[in-house]
């Protein structure tokens, strides 16, 4: 008796975690850098007595950004839903009114593969006995469309919104230990800059980036930002 095979199991959890780590990605690259050039710029305004400005400031952008940044997760999940039923209504629509066409779609791709005409023939005549199965395969394979998660907008939401609030929560977090908005800076600085390095390579070894340049890249990024707000602030405060 043969074993079942588990490879659609494996592509959708392929698939799911891929999107999940994007969305970390996408979170978390502006949860460390956004809030920390924040305080850094607070840090070079805020006289020393009215130091708790800074982490409250902070905490207010760490909560604005973590909403904007969910909502943008969440309209980019739904307009990836609202492409495919619309394209998924028009091969509908295309099935019903013009099958010739349709069917012959699907033996041009059958030809492709190398078929002789007799397997063409009898796999356009299999795959089009159902229509629902017709159109999915006509969803794939002509439009280059997978079938969306329906929760997927919700979950992307979530996902960028938290990673948000926890990068965002790294760099302010020694302006709750420290009396004033330097000393803060100072530690914020190392700590930040060490997670964007890690941060940085991780991300580079997974979009196929060369690690080690991609960490210094999205390290000196996050310190030019630091840095122009600070100098910003200072200038202003001249």
């Amino acid at each position: 008796m043969s074993t079942p095979t588990t490879a659609e199991h494996h592509i959708e959890h392929h698939m799911t975690s891929s999107a999940i780590l994007t969305d970390i990605v996408i979170g978390m690259s502006d949860g460390l850098t956004v809030p920390f050039a924040l305080a850094a710029g607070l840090s070079g305004a805020v006289p020393e007595s009215q130091h708790s400005l800074i982490w409250i400031a902070g905490l207010a952008e760490i909560a604005a950004g973590s909403i904007a940044m969910g909502l943008g997760g969440y309209l980019a999940g739904r307009t990836e839903q609202d492409h495919y039923n619309s394209e998924l209504r028009r091969e509908y629509d295309e099935v019903d009114r013009v099958p010739d066409m349709e069917r012959d779609e699907v033996r041009q791709f059958f030809s492709g593969l190398g078929l002789s005409k007799d397997l063409q023939e009898q796999a356009v005549d299999e795959m089009t006995k159902d229509k629902d199965r017709w159109v999915d395969f006509m969803m794939k394979y002509e439009l280059g469309l997978d079938k969306p998660d329906p929760q997927r907008a919700r979950k992307s939401a979530f996902n960028i919104g938290l990673s948000y609030i926890v990068g965002g929560l790294i760099p302010l977090s020694p302006y709750f230990l420290v009396s004033d908005g330097l000393t803060g800076l100072k530690i914020s600085a190392i700590i930040t800059l060490c997670c964007l390095f890690v941060f940085g390579y991780f991300k580079s070894k997974l979009t196929g980036v060369h690690p080690l340049g991609g960490a210094i890249r999205v390290m000196v990024i996050g310190a030019l930002a630091a840095g122009c707000a600070f100098a910003v602030a200072k200038m202003i405060q001249q």
